[in-house]
């Protein structure tokens, strides 16, 4: 969606239109799932936390300044929905019922924790910087011009701090 069409559906979504969120949720639902799920590494939890999004997106519309990357905007927030439920829900460790109630075919309720923890604290050696970029990188699909457009640095920097930062999350993935 282009950027004056985003601007277009916020504006209208602050006028109480349901049609400005139909279109951005249409265009975006993919995307933001993919960021979710991508941190959660559960569909279940992906659907919550994109449900969640485009509640919090109703809400947030006016806040939204325009010409400052809408997808680098949303992907943002939905990062850190997605970080915040799994802080939530690694305070909220499942029982032992719980995970009896496991389908054979599902992965182990211990190793569905691990998983997620593992992502969370090798995401944790990243310096905001290198996730914005992982996050614009992978989770949005953006080229690396993009982003250096959208963060106002270097391409060439851009590039590097991304390669370093993927280094940094595969070996933390192997040590943890």
């Amino acid at each position: 969606m282009e950027e004056w069409r985003f601007d277009e559906n916020v504006r209208r979504i602050c006028r109480n239109d349901k049609e400005g969120l139909r279109e951005i949720y249409e265009e975006y639902c993919p995307l933001i799932y993919s960021v979710a799920e991508e941190i959660l590494v559960n569909r279940e939890d992906a659907e919550d936390v994109t449900s969640e999004f485009f509640i919090r997106l109703w809400e947030i519309a006016p806040v939204y300044r325009s010409g400052r990357g809408h997808r680098a905007w949303i992907i943002t927030i939905a990062h850190n929905m997605a970080v915040d439920y799994l802080r939530k829900r690694k305070r909220e460790m499942p029982t032992e019922d719980e995970c009896e109630k496991l389908q054979p075919s599902q992965p182990s309720c211990e190793t569905r924790v691990c998983d997620q923890l593992s992502i969370e604290q090798a995401m944790k050696t990243l310096k905001r910087e290198e996730r914005q970029i992982i996050n614009l990188k992978i989770m949005g699909e953006l080229t690396f011009r993009e982003i250096a457009e959208i963060l106002k640095k270097p391409q060439g920097t851009v590039a590097w701090c991304y390669q370093k930062a993927m280094q940094k999350l595969r070996e933390g993935k192997l040590n943890g």
